[in-house]
């Protein structure tokens, strides 16, 4: 892969950044990364003075503005955007990928029980229902168990992290009969191999699952020479 690629990636609260850094620098070291940060996207959806419509607007400009920027695809890391997220997709003339899109993807050719651990509730219907989705478009039984850690993206925001790895490995921990657990935020994957020490399953992250398709999705494709934002 040349490394005139650029890859946007939009977050919504600087606690997804250092994952996905190394994810990026780890998968994908030629690949030169913009990080555009909007952390109201992650306060404004509880406010009565803010409807679906207008962060749908919003995560619109942010795709428009990476590819103005250069960008040959994106990558947003905030869990709670998704139908927002596909609507910026289907107008964008370069990639755009959800969160979860991949490791979901990838859980779900795994087949069977999937549990997820998250942190952030605002998150979890959205995420229940993209992976209900996805496993209807690959005619999947695939079933998601969803768990709240509580307490951890607190300790992660307080810059706890150990504190952080250790809730959502002791959670982890209780599951059993599962065949594969996902960690439900890119803030999250830095509890995996935590989680991995007790776990007996085979453990899924986004960051890593998202830089591997995004790297496919650009050996599919020509990487063009000039964006241009619709």
């Amino acid at each position: 892969m040349e490394k005139s690629v650029r890859i946007g990636l939009i977050h919504a609260t600087p606690v997804a950044i250092e994952p996905i850094q190394a994810a990026m620098a780890t998968l994908w070291p030629s690949a030169e990364v913009a990080n555009i940060l909007d952390d109201s996207l992650s306060v404004d959806p509880a406010s009565a003075n803010v409807d679906e419509a207008t962060m749908s607007v919003r995560i619109l400009m942010l795709r428009r503005y990476a590819e103005a920027i250069g960008c040959h695809a994106v990558l947003f890391t905030c869990s709670a955007f998704s139908h927002a997220i596909e609507r910026a997709a289907s107008l964008s003339s370069i990639p755009v990928l959800k969160p979860n899109e991949a490791m979901f993807s990838a859980a779900i050719r795994r087949g069977g029980k999937i549990a997820m651990l998250y942190t952030f509730p605002p998150a979890r219907e959205g995420m229940e229902e993209e992976f209900r989705e996805e496993a209807a478009r690959s005619n999947s039984t695939a079933t998601l168990a969803s768990f709240l850690v509580e307490d951890a993206l607190q300790a992660l925001r307080g810059g706890d992290v150990e504190r952080h790895n250790r809730l959502i490995a002791d959670a982890a921990a209780k599951l059993h009969g599962f065949d594969a657990i996902t960690l439900a935020h890119f803030s999250t994957s830095r509890a995996k191999h935590a989680v991995e020490a007790v776990a007996s399953a085979p453990v899924l992250t986004s960051p890593d699952t998202a830089v591997a398709r995004l790297k496919d999705l650009l050996r599919e494709a020509p990487v063009p020479t000039q964006t241009s934002a619709k």
